[in-house]
């Protein structure tokens, strides 16, 4: 399965570290980390996917695949700025969102609009959504999509 994992650009060690928990658990688990492939919980996460041995995905918001982080396999340069939120969720079965703000909460919405899982780790409580859980570890944030995509 494939898994989008979103969250803030730039985040505390804390943050870091469970976002480098959670790729890590995706590769472990057989599964192909997708995300918008710069920095913070998108590094952290990609970082912790090839760790495991896993597959990276990142789907970039510039016009240049060299700008990807150095952890990213397969990056896809878009040109779209934010607007590629919609592409990084579009192409996982499910979503993890980690910490965040503004990009974050439109990609936990798009999550609704595409009909997505979404565990929410540290990020916007949003009970109000349809498929949508607030975990409080990378292996309950897992663990739910797993079960729900």
């Amino acid at each position: 399965m494939r898994v989008s994992v979103v969250g803030g650009s730039v985040v505390p060690d804390p943050v870091d570290q469970l976002a480098e928990d959670v790729g890590r658990l995706l590769a472990q688990r057989g599964h192909t980390v997708v995300c918008g492939g710069l920095g913070g919980v998108m590094e952290a996460t990609c970082r912790g996917a090839k760790d495991a041995g896993g597959t990276t995905i990142g789907i970039l918001p510039g016009e240049e695949r060299d700008e990807a982080n150095e952890y990213v396999d397969v990056s896809i340069a878009t040109g779209l700025g934010h607007a590629r939120n919609a592409l990084v969720v579009m192409n996982g079965d499910a979503v993890i969102a980690i910490d965040g703000a503004g990009g974050t909460l439109s990609e936990i919405g798009f999550g609704a609009v595409y009909d997505r899982p979404v565990a929410g780790i540290r990020t916007h409580t949003l009970s109000a959504l349809d498929r949508f859980k607030a975990c409080k570890t990378p292996e309950a944030a897992v663990t739910y999509v797993e079960e729900e995509a």
